[in-house]
């Protein structure tokens, strides 16, 4: 399988690879006289779908924003395409400098530069946004993983009755160009690289949409709850800091309306249903492991308890 992608990849992009790593089933880590590159083969998305992202992405590049640089093609395409068990889609990115940083170190600091980086994306996307390369990527609503009541059990009633609350209340909001527009979407801890001289470098636009802006705020936050507070002080604390910290970052690029900034809870309720969401679409619920239990029944319990 590495042959063959490292032979498909020397025929068609102007780079002379010499070894291919696979990271995930769909990731491979490529090494070259130039340097270390990605390589995302995969048929999540559809070409055009895939075109729009990258395209994007490629826009955000020449802009000055964090993103790491898409190659193109000796055809001069960002897409390539591949066959092994079955066709799939091929994007090489250039590496980005930058470690996934250890808990402790997801600090306000950290947060208020990443709130700037996250304020700059969304202010010089602003005029890209209606431009014919983005027709593909869709609004978030459109998506499969926020049909929540598809997929969460119709027993569920009260997690069910505060999804649809969730879900309207975001729909009624007004969409204008200076709330809604192009995000990342999937903001967290394990999507973004920092280097040695503090810059951000956000990775992976594969859930990239049409959305609020506010909700590429809400996820950082969500995730840094989750899965990065390391204790030392109140969580609650903990919060409030990064919270501000990535707020006042973000008004130093973009404006944030003090009525966006209040719906911010709300956002968090919604990222808190999609990967419960997640969970019911992805888990076998036949063959749940213990571990699965528990977090099913710890996401109920907060979100029971919180709608109620």
């Amino acid at each position: 399988m590495e042959e063959r992608i490292l032979q498909f990849l020397n025929n068609t992009y102007p780079i002379n690879f010499y070894d291919v790593k696979a990271v995930t089933n769909e990731m491979y880590r490529c090494q070259s006289q130039k340097g270390v590159f990605f390589v995302r083969i995969t048929n999540y998305k559809s070409y055009q779908e895939q075109l729009d992202e990258v395209n994007w992405m490629n826009y955000l590049f020449n802009q000055g924003i964090g993103v790491p640089r898409v190659i193109a093609t000796i055809n001069n395409s960002f897409i390539g395409k591949i066959k092994l068990e079955e066709e799939k889609r091929v994007v090489v990115f250039q590496a980005a400098s930058g470690i996934h940083l250890p808990r402790s170190k997801w600090n306000k600091t950290v947060f208020k530069d990443l709130g700037q980086q996250i304020g700059r994306m969304h202010r010089v996307s602003k005029g890209y946004m209606n431009s014919e390369t983005t027709a593909h990527i869709n609004h978030w609503y459109e998506s499969k993983e926020y049909d929540f009541l598809k997929y969460i059990p119709a027993e569920e009633k009260t997690i069910r009755e505060f999804a649809h609350d969730v879900v309207n209340k975001i729909k009624e909001l007004p969409q204008e160009s200076s709330n809604y527009g192009l995000i990342h979407g999937d903001l967290w801890l394990e999507n973004i690289l920092v280097d040695s001289d503090s810059k951000l470098t956000m990775i992976d636009f594969q859930d990239c949409e049409k959305h609020y802006y506010v909700y590429d705020l809400a996820v950082p936050i969500y995730s840094a709850l989750e899965f990065s507070f390391s204790g030392g002080e109140n969580l609650r604390d903990y919060e409030r800091s990064i919270t501000r910290a990535l707020v006042d970052g973000y008004k130093e690029e973009n404006e944030l309306s003090s009525e966006m900034l209040t719906k911010l809870p709300l956002f968090m309720k919604l990222k808190e249903l999609f990967e419960y969401n997640l969970m019911h679409m992805y888990w076998n619920a036949k063959e749940l492991s213990e571990e699965q239990v528990r977090i099913l029944n710890l996401y109920r319990s907060r979100m029971e308890y919180s709608y109620s």
